[in-house]
């Protein structure tokens, strides 16, 4: 959580973020919905020397296997513990800082039709590593997968996910929840939802992951969403053999993830991004990086 202390105008999740230039004081005055400012952003990365990566760390432990996912995940989050702005958020037209690094992501508790999901919230600070987002990611599984069982203690049951939160409104008439969630937008927009209910909800996450290549799809583009406070939307896609060519024209099949990620243009401008996807691209395709601490500058170079 965040080491300072509130000020008037901070939520109860972000900071306002005071130190600001003119274009982004005015930028969310002209365009006032993050799902109208959306800009899509398409890159392929080469996992020769990934897939290589993993199949050493899995060699010596084939149970609890590496996966492309998990790195992914990794590489994301240490891209937002160095690019501070990708943190930030636009509510109510301010600019605000969230209070935590997190990613949320859905976990398909059967791969089937009609199979229930479950949502996952996973957060990391500069001290963070591959092995501990991994182990985080596992423990979220089992979380979703024994609850689906139904297994979980009563004191587990205490804190159950948002989706359980939700399914709640069911039972309840069509009227009354319209008249709750116009009640609740209105809290949203002003930062006003008790902490409490939003701390595991992930779309008051820092960025959305989603692993569309599980379910045979390439990447591709994903809306924002004017409901949360989450900025970032990132689409894996399935992992086959690519061509790439060299300088001479001469073509090698490699293997190859897409990768779609969907941002709010009014947080940063195009370099930024750009070279946000420089540094995940740098961290997918050598994996070791990741083993150091969050905090630990990557060269692009």
């Amino acid at each position: 959580m965040a080491d300072y202390k509130k000020r008037w105008g901070d939520r109860p999740d972000a900071r306002l973020v005071r130190e600001i230039d003119g274009m982004h004081l005015v930028m969310p005055l002209i365009y006032p919905n993050r799902a109208d400012n959306e800009a899509f952003i398409s890159e392929q990365f080469d996992l020769t020397h990934t897939m290589e990566y993993l199949e050493r760390k899995n060699a010596d432990n084939p149970e609890f296997t590496y996966k492309v996912f998990q790195l992914l995940v990794a590489a994301v989050m240490k891209t937002f513990v160095l690019r501070p702005r990708l943190n930030y958020f636009i509510a109510n037209k301010n600019l605000y800082e969230h209070d935590r690094i997190s990613c949320g992501f859905v976990i398909k508790k059967e791969f089937k039709d009609g199979a229930r999901e479950g949502l996952a919230f996973v957060t990391v600070d500069k001290d963070s590593t591959l092995e501990s987002v991994r182990s985080d990611i596992y423990r979220q599984i089992h979380r979703v997968r024994v609850e689906e069982a139904g297994e979980f203690t009563e004191s587990k049951r205490k804190a159950q996910s948002t989706d359980d939160f939700m399914d709640a409104f069911t039972h309840m008439p069509r009227f009354f929840v319209k008249f709750l969630f116009w009640i609740i937008r209105i809290l949203d927009r002003h930062g006003r939802i008790p902490a409490k209910l939003i701390a595991e909800d992930p779309d008051y996450s820092s960025v959305w992951i989603t692993n569309l290549g599980s379910i045979g799809l390439h990447a591709g583009y994903h809306h924002l969403a004017n409901w949360g406070t989450t900025s970032v939307f990132v689409v894996m896609g399935e992992i086959k053999k690519r061509p790439y060519y060299d300088d001479d024209g001469n073509v090698t099949m490699r293997m190859s993830i897409d990768i779609g990620i969907t941002v709010d243009e009014r947080i940063a401008d195009g370099y930024y991004y750009a070279q946000t996807v420089k540094i995940i691209k740098k961290l997918i395709e050598n994996p070791e990086l990741l083993e150091d601490k969050f905090e630990t500058e990557v060269n692009i170079r």
